[in-house]
């Protein structure tokens, strides 16, 4: 484990810093899984990750020739605005390499804080890679996303605070992808309070740490593809894998769409943007990936809120779309004066709003004389989309569903 006192002084270091984020009861979370669910909420801190706090202690520890040398970190976006912003903090010059699959969000909040962004490989492992080779070329000092006991000591300060707030915790649910913040955290809550429960959550599409763990060895993943970018790693540190093993309770997968329905449960019932590697621990809970009792006290952490607009878009759409609260249909019409308004009278009658509509008469599929409307209807769940389903059927309207 990372000493306590060694995450003590780091919240000493970053204290003035790094905000101290809400650890908050969430109503909505508590009301649907019966336990009392508490969230952390890094994803309001200062650059919308908790990231800052390892990377500002460990620069903060890092010799003043170091520091002058300038400093280069690897990161799919979070690190690398925790480095930047604390690089600005002491004044050094930063460099960061990222994926090139980085959303544009996170490259521009990164270039904003003055660090010059590198964009190489096609995952956080090869721009790690190059980031290390760059760093040798040009005499910088590399700042680890993960894989050093000072950035795993500033992580680590998220469990001091949730015990500070909350000693009777019982169980606290951390994402994991290199295992940089659970490491920090678990090591911190054991050794405060060794019957806590600490549940690590993986992405499928990302499960090095999760067959690492279960098979107590490093096993590296091929490739990565999950929309939780921030824990998208595909290789294991043998270092965070020995502390993990040493204070983490157990590690669960959650899928894409399990993600995605907790980004979007947090949207609308929570009021917090939250990006999908912040939103793995809430979809363990919601899927009861890991067993707990009614009224356990049960913590996780948001731990980003950088979700790129585009992606927040999609999930948003398909969210609505997996919810019965929208629908697009196919409808074939006789192209004649007054079919569509007869097909407009029926859909107000079980109150169906549209919101889209396309006419086609062209389409060389259709029967002369037809015509396809596509449409598509704000709807108020499954029965409100089945009274539609049977309106149409009995006026002897021709329809099909669409994706």
């Amino acid at each position: 484990m990372i000493p306590l006192e060694n995450i003590i002084e780091a919240g000493k270091r970053i204290n003035g810093i790094v905000n101290k984020t809400a650890f908050a009861y969430a109503p909505a979370l508590s009301r649907i899984t019966g336990a009392e669910i508490y969230i952390k909420k890094e994803n309001l801190q200062l650059t919308g990750a908790y990231k800052i706090r390892g990377a500002y202690n460990k620069i903060a520890t890092l010799s003043d020739e170091e520091r002058n040398r300038g400093v280069i970190a690897a990161s799919a976006g979070n690190h690398a605005q925790g480095v930047a912003y604390s690089a600005k903090e002491f004044g050094i010059k930063a460099f960061i390499v990222m994926p090139e699959s980085t959303p544009l969000l996170k490259v521009v909040g990164t270039k904003s804080l003055g660090a010059e962004v590198i964009l190489h490989g096609d995952n956080f492992d090869e721009a790690k890679a190059y980031a290390i080779k760059y760093a040798k070329d040009n005499a910088l000092t590399f700042i680890p996303p993960f894989e050093d006991e000072n950035i795993m000591a500033g992580q680590g300060t998220i469990g001091v605070e949730i015990y500070n707030e909350l000693s009777s915790i019982e169980t606290v649910v951390v994402p994991i992808g290199g295992g940089g913040l659970i490491g920090g955290v678990a090591s911190a809550l054991k050794q405060l309070d060794p019957k806590i429960r600490v549940i690590g959550v993986a992405a499928k599409g990302a499960a090095a740490m999760y067959n690492s763990f279960h098979n107590k060895k490093v096993l590296n993943s091929q490739s990565v593809r999950t929309i939780a970018d921030g824990i998208a790693v595909r290789d294991v540190s043998e270092f965070n894998l020995k502390t993990i093993l040493e204070c983490v309770d157990d590690v669960v997968l959650v899928d894409d769409e399990e993600i995605a329905a907790a980004i979007l449960f947090l949207l609308e019932h929570q009021k917090l943007v939250v990006e999908g590697a912040g939103a793995a621990g809430v979809a363990a809970i919601i899927h009861q990936k890991f067993p707990f009792f009614p009224g356990e006290k049960i913590g996780t952490i948001l731990s980003g809120g950088n979700i790129d607009v585009q992606m927040l878009s999609v999930i948003i759409e398909k969210g609505l779309i997996k919810s019965a609260r929208k629908m697009t249909l196919m409808i074939t019409l006789v192209d004649k004066p007054g079919a569509l308004m007869k097909l407009t009278d029926i859909l107000r009658d079980v109150n169906a709003n549209i919101v889209k509509i396309d006419y086609d008469r062209v389409s060389t599929t259709l029967e002369f004389g037809d015509a396809n409307i596509t449409i598509t209807l704000e709807t108020k769940g499954k029965d409100h989309q089945e009274r539609i389903r049977e309106k149409l059927t009995e006026s002897k309207y021709d329809f099909r569903e669409l994706l």
